[in-house]
This record gives C-alpha cells, sequence and structure tokens, in this order.
C-alpha cells in the first residue's frame, strides 16, 4: 500500500492513495469517499491529504456482512517556521545565506537572504561599518546582493520591527582570488574498477546539479569556489565545473599547475575499432559530442603542438580528423567518421589520450539479431516502485527480461543479463558487465511511477524510451516503436534523460517504461505472461529495425 504508515509525504495538499482490499467484490471509503476497487482488488484514488495533529487515512471496506477498517497514519514535512506580523519579532535563522562553507571570486556576486515578517525593516552590516538594506520579495522573504569581498568576514544581518530587533550572522566567504592557488585532483568514490575505462570523475554544471563531465581520476584541475559539500574546479580559462569534496584530493601546490601539451597523433585501426591516440604532457580534463557522423573531442587546458595526424589505410569507420585551437587554452579535434558513430570511449593510456571508435556491425537484414550482443538490464533493485497489489517493479521487469531474453536467442543473439535473480545489482555495475561482454545494444526495462502531488486521472501515461547519447537515438525511436505497437498503451515519445545506465557510450543504450505500475489496470496486465510477452516483443522488434538499418550502409 502506497504511502506506507508514517511515511513521510512531499505534498501538503492532495495526493494519490493506491492498495488492495484482497477483493473485487469489496466496498471501499477512504476518508467517507468512494473509492472504485478492480475485480483484482486493486484501488488507487486522488484524495485530500489528512490534517490536524495526527495526520491519517481511515479505509473502510465491506464485502456483504464483512467489515474491515485501516488507520494509516502519515507525516507530513513541517511548514516554514510561521512569522507573524504581531507580537515578539521572530525571524527564521535556519534561513539565513550565505551558509556554510563559501568560497568564491571577490568580484562574484554572493546572494544575502532571510525570512523575516514583511513588516520588518532589514539590513546587512558588513564588517566595515557600511549597511545595506534587504529588499522585501514575496511572502516573507528579504534578499540583496553583494561582492564576495564584502563578506570575508561575517556579515550581521539586522531585522527591526518597532521597538524589537533580532540578529542573526552569515556565513563568511573566502575570496579565492586572494589566496594562494590550489590543486586538487580527481578522486572516483563510486566505482571500484580495475580499468580508467570504467573508472570516471564527475563534475556537473551546478553544485549537485546534474552529470556533465567524466573525467579520469587523477586529472589535476584547480579549485577556484566552494559551496557546501561542492567545490568549483576550472576546465580552462573559459569554463568551471563542480565536483563532490568527496571526489577530490588536494595535491602539493609546489608545481602542480598543469601544463598540456598535445603533441603529433595517430589512427590505428584493427576489426573491432579505430584509435585516435593523442600524446599529452598530462592527464586533460575533456568532452566528447556526437554531431551527426562525427566526433567532437574538446581538451580544455590544453594547447596544440599537432603538426601531423598519422592515418590508417584500412580504416572503415574514421575518414579523417582535424583540429583548431578553440581558445588560447583549449583544442577541438573532429573525427569525421564515415557513418554515423556506433559507440566509442574514452581513455588514458601511457601518457595520450586515446579516443576509440567502435566499428558498426555487420548485419544480416534477413536475421538482424543473428550473432548480436545484446545486454538485457532488469531495472532494480535496489529500491523501484510497487503497484497496488503489492507487484514489485524489480520482480515484474525480471520476468519481461526472461522473456525478452528467450525471444532473443531465438532469433540468433547472445544475450548478457545484469541479473538473473531478485538479489540487489549496484546500479554502476549494470553498464560495466555490459561494456567487458562486448555488448552491441544496452537495454534496460523499468516501469514508471507518479512523484507525490501528481493526480493519477489527469496525468497521462502509457510508454517513452529514455536516451543519453546521440548514437542510442536511433534505437530508442525504434524501440518506441516496437513498444507501442506491441502493447497498446499510448505513446509518451522517446526522452534524452542524465540516466545512470543510458550514460555509457561504448554502444547504444537505452531505458524502456513500459507502463506504469501505480496503475491498476496496467499493474494487473503485467502480472500476465501474454502481457510480458508484448512488453518482451515491442523491444525485439525495435532492436531488429535498428540493427537492420546497419545492413543497407554495409
Amino acid at each position: 500500500m502506497y504511502p506506507a504508515p508514517n511515511q513521510v509525504l512531499t505534498v501538503r495538499d492532495s495526493n494519490f492513495i493506491f492498495g488492495s482490499t484482497g477483493s473485487g467484490s469489496a466496498q471501499l471509503t477512504i476518508d467517507g469517499i468512494d473509492v472504485p476497487v478492480l475485480p483484482n482488488g486493486a484501488f488507487l484514488a486522488w484524495l485530500r491529504v489528512p490534517a490536524g495533529d495526527a495526520p491519517r487515512y481511515e479505509l473502510h471496506a465491506t464485502r456483504g456482512s464483512d467489515v474491515a477498517s485501516a488507520t494509516v497514519p502519515v507525516t507530513l514535512r513541517p511548514l516554514p517556521t510561521p512569522l507573524p506580523d504581531t507580537g515578539p519579532l521572530a525571524v527564521d535563522r535556519g534561513s539565513v545565506t550565505p551558509s556554510g562553507t563559501v568560497g568564491l571570486r571577490g568580484d562574484e556576486r554572493v546572494r544575502v537572504s532571510v525570512r523575516a515578517p514583511a513588516n520588518a525593516n532589514v539590513v546587512l552590516q558588513l564588517s566595515d561599518g557600511t549597511a545595506r538594506p534587504l529588499i522585501h520579495g514575496a511572502g516573507v522573504a528579504w534578499s540583496t546582493d553583494v561582492n564576495a569581498r564584502d563578506l570575508v568576514h561575517a556579515g550581521t544581518i539586522v531585522v527591526r520591527r518597532g521597538r524589537d530587533s533580532v540578529t542573526v550572522q552569515t556565513a563568511a566567504v573566502v575570496a579565492m582570488d586572494a589566496a594562494p592557488s590550489r590543486y586538487v585532483s580527481l578522486l572516483n568514490a563510486d566505482v571500484d574498477a580495475a580499468s580508467d575505462t570504467d573508472q570516471v570523475s564527475i563534475l556537473r554544471p551546478t553544485p549537485n546539479g546534474t552529470y556533465k563531465w567524466f573525467l579520469f581520476p587523477g586529472t589535476i584541475v584547480e579549485l577556484t569556489g566552494m559551496r557546501g559539500t561542492s567545490y568549483r574546479v576550472r576546465l580552462d580559462s573559459q569554463l568551471e565545473a563542480w565536483v563532490d569534496q568527496k571526489a577530490v584530493q588536494f595535491v602539493d601546490p609546489a608545481g602542480s599547475r598543469p601544463r598540456r601539451t598535445a603533441s603529433n597523433s595517430r589512427v590505428t585501426a584493427n576489426e573491432q575499432f579505430t584509435d585516435l591516440r593523442i600524446p599529452v604532457t598530462e592527464k586533460p580534463a575533456y568532452q566528447v559530442e556526437v554531431s551527426g557522423d562525427a566526433l567532437i573531442l574538446t581538451l580544455y587546458s590544453t594547447v596544440s603542438n599537432v603538426d601531423i595526424v598519422n592515418f590508417a589505410t584500412n580504416d572503415p569507420t574514421v575518414r579523417d580528423v582535424t583540429w583548431e585551437q578553440a581558445s588560447s587554452d583549449r583544442i577541438r579535434f573532429t573525427v569525421h567518421l564515415r557513418q554515423q558513430a556506433f559507440g566509442w570511449l574514452a581513455l588514458w593510456d601511457r601518457g595520450a589520450f586515446v579516443l576509440r571508435v567502435r566499428h558498426a556491425p555487420t548485419v544480416d537484414a534477413a536475421r538482424p539479431l543473428a550473432g548480436r550482443v545484446i545486454a538485457v538490464d532488469p531495472g532494480h533493485p535496489p529500491i523501484g516502485s510497487t503497484g497496488p497489489t503489492g507487484l514489485y517493479e524489480g520482480d515484474a521487469v525480471l520476468a519481461v527480461a526472461q522473456q525478452l531474453r528467450a525471444m532473443l536467442e531465438a532469433k540468433g543473439a547472445t544475450v548478457v543479463m545484469t541479473r538473473t535473480t531478485r538479489a540487489p545489482v549496484p546500479l554502476g555495475d549494470r553498464p560495466i558487465s555490459a561494456r567487458r561482454a562486448s555488448a552491441e545494444a544496452f537495454v534496460s526495462v523499468h516501469l514508471n511511477a507518479y512523484p507525490d502531488g501528481v493526480n493519477p486521472y489527469r496525468a497521462r501515461n502509457g510508454t517513452n524510451t529514455y536516451f543519453f547519447f546521440d548514437q542510442a537515438e536511433p534505437l530508442a525511436r525504434a524501440v518506441q516503436r516496437g513498444l507501442v505497437r506491441q502493447i497498446g498503451l499510448p505513446d509518451l515519445g522517446i526522452n534524452y534523460d542524465n540516466l545512470a545506465v543510458a550514460r555509457q557510450s561504448w554502444m547504444p543504450a537505452i531505458l524502456c517504461e513500459g507502463a506504469f505500475l501505480i496503475v491498476p489496470e496496467q499493474e494487473a496486465a503485467l502480472r500476465d505472461e501474454s502481457f510480458q510477452k508484448r512488453y518482451a516483443a515491442g523491444i525485439v522488434e525495435g532492436l531488429e529495425e535498428y540493427f537492420r538499418s546497419f545492413a543497407a550502409r554495409q
């Protein structure tokens, strides 16, 4: 049942509640409101969130003379501290910013803010004796922006109303440009693996934001900012990024500033892949982007001394490579391909940056899956959603994945399963096992759910498919078409999304959300083997369409 007893709800207005009466002939009320019950006993309702000092749902089910009742207590997130316009002056001390550890350049702007009554007067007193008024915003929000150097000593926010006054302190801000330069070496805090292809350090555009850069552990970068548990680091003179504190270690400042130079490069090919090998004096921060029939490699804080790029004469994948010094400390290599990229890896090997480009498979149009290696990933555990009658997502998708495995093997494919039992498999291990098995496609099988506060009777539900790298988009579209044809639920389209299992680049990788497990009718269908087979058949249909397209290019 959802919510579980004493579960913390993230909304306070309305929410869904679902579960099972155990009988489709029962009549159910929740908080006095009639709730429909499906033939299998499942129910799904959209109701006001209970209020009061002890919020709880009251459920009553009847079937003839049988009566069953249940009370489900829930926990509501506390409201912000009330700040009345009358009575003793109150200020929300926990709302003050900046707080914690903050380090910025002296001329960067810092938001100073506090929650205080709307009829108060609020000023920021700086250590030099000057005062800055805070501006009243919506509700009880007050704020102003100052230079970071103005807060190298903690500021004092003074809130006054009549004769009452309250003072609260801001955090002091470290002026990074006034301190000696500091450098850190990136670590990998998430994966315990043996090779560089599996070890990455993750950087983000904003603190705790989405993943964007996946760099080699041991890359040295300059520390330029601090905010809470995140550090800002410089990739080059034009670009900075954020990294978790736990993913860096400080290095000896003496001689630690990296000086990277790229030199004459070489392209070599074998039967499986082509390598662009670029000698670089130190590990660089980098990014690889897919653009049509090209891979664009950017090396940050690096200058070029490339005079010659040597090409293999037997290369079926890379046509040529061009480069430009995009800025004084940024090189951009463009790897021109003979067709759209199939897969790639970035490696650091004995003083060289290696961009490994995977060759497209040779496919028989009549049997496009024969000889293919397909990784099938039954999503979860850990975590995962649960349906009204208790069907767990990890169990449901494992049943679909087993049907998928049988169908793929019947068509001549070799299947790599990331799990075959109910035992949890760490999220990061799943793409690693697929890469090490040289899989040619990765399909993660999932089921969808709604977050708190979404009305399931108004929100769309159906089937959708996710991808991350551009080379996986054709596979995502093909599988989505197959799923919609086979399953018959509404087409929610395909989505670019930064999902862990879709972020691998060596093969096209997708994640399928075939149905919504919390919708009672769809949960009931997922218990039916024929529906499981249709879900699997949709994926197979899409994989066949995708790989058959390679036969036309050969």
